[in-house]
């Protein structure tokens, strides 16, 4: 009888342990679809952004987020069918959000560099963007990317600005936004910053009184694209945006909001 008890309990255990395994198999038939799919199923793409970079991502006087890539990405969301739920950030924050899902994508005048290409996948890009290094009008100490060498910079830690100067030896702080640039560049608390060239016209447009001007400008343009979690899951949507960008640029879309946050196009090579 014991015997019998035994191979019966033994059974039932190999019974419960295949139909444990085969709702795990049908829950994952169930909700087994990419990024994209869910993303269309939701009805809406989480977009990360600053909001506090013009004329990238900011608010106007009434507090709205405006800027380039706000109206961009409001653009994709539409090729794409759904509604833009857009989320502001501090910069070092906004890939970390990527990475834990918390974010779809992330519009915010991201460059492509080599180490980020490790660990994001890039849209093709949508603007392109010289480097300027950013001084008190005063100043006639940096003429070059080398003079760089033992000067006190800012930028957010993270970003391809800080980077670079840290490349040619700057002591670099970091920074929150652009407004804490420009207020210890203005106070003379650091020597120079690193920017996009289109932000330094953009804030001398809204602050025409500023003491500051550009020492450097790169002849290289940085490629300027949307970063997406690598893998299978995300490949359907990178597709997805890619098409909408490529739209956007054919249809003179982006040759427009260029013009209309920049002044120029910055959705070409050719500027």
């Amino acid at each position: 009888m014991k015997v019998f008890a035994k191979k019966l309990s033994a059974l039932l255990l190999v019974a419960g342990m295949t139909a444990v395994l085969a709702g795990c198999g049908s829950k994952t038939e169930t909700t087994g679809k990419d990024q994209l799919a869910r993303i269309q199923e939701s009805g809406t793409i989480v977009i990360a952004m600053e909001g506090t970079w013009a004329p990238w991502t900011y608010h106007d006087e009434n507090d709205k987020l405006v800027g380039y890539d706000v109206e961009v990405g409001t653009k994709i969301a539409e090729k794409l069918g759904v509604t833009p739920t857009f989320v502001e950030g501090e910069w070092d924050g906004l890939l970390a959000g990527l990475d834990a899902g918390r974010y779809d994508i992330m519009v915010n005048g991201v460059d492509i560099t080599e180490e980020r290409s490790e660990k994001y996948d890039f849209s093709t890009p949508y603007a392109y963007n010289r480097t300027a290094v950013i001084v008190g009008s005063d100043n006639d100490t940096i003429h070059s990317l080398e003079d760089l060498k033992g000067k006190h910079t800012a930028n957010t830690i993270s970003s391809t600005y800080a980077q670079l100067a840290e490349q040619y030896g700057a002591e670099v702080t970091g920074v929150d936004d652009l407004n804490q640039t420009f207020e210890l560049l203005l106070s003379g608390r650091i020597d120079a910053t690193l920017n996009a060239e289109m932000t330094y016209y953009d804030y001398m447009k809204e602050h025409p009184d500023a003491k500051a001007k550009i020492a450097v400008l790169t002849d290289d343009a940085n490629k300027v694209a949307i970063p997406l979690r690598k893998g299978e899951d995300s490949a359907s949507l990178r597709e997805a945006v890619n098409k909408a960008i490529e739209e956007m640029r054919e249809s003179g879309e982006l040759k427009e909001l260029s013009e209309k946050y920049f002044g120029t196009d910055i959705s070409t090579m050719e500027q």
